[in-house]
């Protein structure tokens, strides 16, 4: 279950993952089957061969792509998520989402 995320960061999102950007988009999202986390980046681009490359320098593996027709993305949760957003400079969704 996702929420906290407003209607134009996710219509933002999806234009730029559309015009094969890498995009962030984080928002809480509870999942039982991950207890000890309740946000979640999805890190999304059009473009699969770049989102594979950009995946590959934080050792995502390309299996781990959600493999969306329109919005393909990785799902940061937990120690990747924050080291994550922290090397890409992403620092209103870690001060907003309580990251660091």
């Amino acid at each position: 279950m996702a929420f906290g995320v407003k209607r134009d960061e996710l219509i933002n999102w999806k234009q730029k993952v559309l015009s094969g950007e890498i995009a962030f988009l984080t928002h809480y999202w509870l999942d039982d089957r991950f207890p000890k986390s309740n946000t979640v980046t999805k890190v999304g681009c059009s473009d699969l061969a770049k989102l594979m490359e950009w995946g590959k320098k934080y050792g995502l593996k390309p299996e781990w792509i959600h493999k969306d027709e329109r919005f393909p993305h990785f799902d940061l949760i937990g120690s990747f998520q924050r080291d994550i957003l922290e090397q890409e400079g992403k620092m209103e969704q870690l001060n907003r989402f309580h990251l660091r």
